[in-house]
């Protein structure tokens, strides 16, 4: 793309802005400033005043519960480890994160939980990926989204750690693909003279960024039916958990969904529901008083299923039924930029939005989901601040409980 050529793209959304400065950059900040420019989708900012998606009645849904599971754990783990042996199932780790919060400049993946040894959380997941390997004598494909702000150190880091002792040919990554921050009006921020400011586009993007790769193709030429996607920051969590594979599998739904009980009504996790009779996730902060006090037959909480982002998706159900453009949120976040004078700000309150695709979305287009029930104290410890809830201190005492030494 030219210069003629950028100034139609962007006179034809108002955001000529973007080229301000353009006759003070470099020869190098120029072409890559054009090559953003030509490769940035910026249709999400139509949502700028729409508001986003807007959500629909909301309604309990059930779960496979911890006793039923228990129950037909032979069961389920025999058509889980023969659908791993067979090669139907793949893992997606969602590692696009930094670990700012934890006070660290490096991507998420590389933070060192360790007491008396270096314990990094990629380490932990890869070996909680290894108790598959040994139970099933199979490796299965591990694709690892990562993000343009830590892509390059985290390749980097995970080859230099050999994998962790995972075979280097099951290891695939790719971009997650970013989208533009703007104001309130829907004009784009620069993040420098010649970038355009833009962050990752949710945790729903995984599946269209994985197909622009060419790994969902992949991934059908391996054989792979089923993707385990997981976060990054839980470093208990159970992958390409056999009695998870086999639950969902046995079951005939389109995706399952790990879930724990909440440990208090307002937790700050989504909690698995129907949304106009569809599978979907309600977010803690859309609970109304009226959710949060309603009970079940057994006189339990109605919305106690927190999901813990770790889903097994078939690709098939994604592929027909999952089409055309996700729905955006439009989410309003502090924003760095710079102003018109080209001076760096880091504002101290939200100034405008972030568009994001969710993956409560992908579960709500299909048909039918399988909340499954895991122990929250043996599977969920996410890594979310330095210290207090949800943080290094209490994901490194729930190791410490299962056994794991730091």
């Amino acid at each position: 793309m030219n210069y003629e050529e950028a100034c139609q793209k962007l006179a034809a959304i108002d955001q000529l802005h973007v080229l301000k400065f353009y006759d003070e950059l470099t020869a190098e900040q120029r072409a890559d400033l054009l090559s953003q420019i030509e490769n940035t989708d910026f249709s999400a900012l139509e949502n700028c005043h729409k508001g986003g998606t807007k959500r629909g009645e909301f309604a309990p849904l059930g779960a496979l519960e911890l006793p039923e599971i228990e129950e037909k754990k032979e069961y389920f783990t025999q058509i889980g480890v023969k659908a791993i042996q067979e090669g139907k199932v793949g893992a997606v780790l969602l590692a696009g994160g930094m670990g700012t919060r934890l006070g660290s400049d490096g991507p998420k993946g590389v933070y060192d939980i360790g007491l008396t040894h270096p314990v990094y959380i990629f380490e932990r997941l890869i070996e909680n990926m290894m108790d598959v390997v040994r139970q099933t004598g199979t490796y299965f494909h591990l694709f690892v989204m990562t993000s343009d702000k830590n892509d390059a150190v985290t390749r980097a880091f995970l080859k230099e750690k050999d994998y962790f002792g995972y075979p280097e040919k099951y290891v695939h990554f790719f971009l997650q693909k970013m989208a533009p921050a703007s104001d309130y009006d829907g004009h784009v921020y620069l993040e420098e003279k010649y970038k355009i400011s833009t962050s990752p586009n949710g945790n729903g993007g995984w599946f269209t960024s994985m197909q622009e790769a060419g790994l969902t193709a992949y991934a059908h030429e391996q054989g792979i039916e089923w993707l385990n996607i997981f976060a990054v920051d839980n470093v208990l969590q159970h992958i390409a958990d056999p009695v998870f594979v086999g639950a969902t599998l046995d079951s005939g739904v389109s995706v399952g969904a790990k879930v724990v009980h909440k440990n208090a009504p307002r937790e700050g996790v989504g909690v698995m529901c129907l949304e106009d009779g569809r599978p979907s996730i309600v977010e803690y902060y859309e609970l109304t008083d009226e959710m949060v006090e309603a009970k079940n037959e057994k006189g339990e909480p109605a919305y106690n299923f927190g999901v813990i982002l770790n889903y097994i998706f078939n690709i098939h159900a994604l592929e027909t039924l999952f089409k055309g453009k996700m729905p955006c949120h439009v989410v309003e976040k502090k924003i760095p930029h710079i102003d018109e004078n080209g001076v760096h700000i880091e504002p101290e309150s939200p100034n405008g939005y972030k568009y994001e695709e969710l993956v409560l979305d992908m579960i709500h287009q299909l048909d039918t989901c399988l909340p499954f029930e895991v122990e929250r104290e043996r599977e969920f410890a996410p890594i979310k601040n330095r210290t207090g809830v949800d943080s290094v201190e209490s994901a490194r005492a729930l190791c410490e409980k299962n056994g794991i030494v730091l």
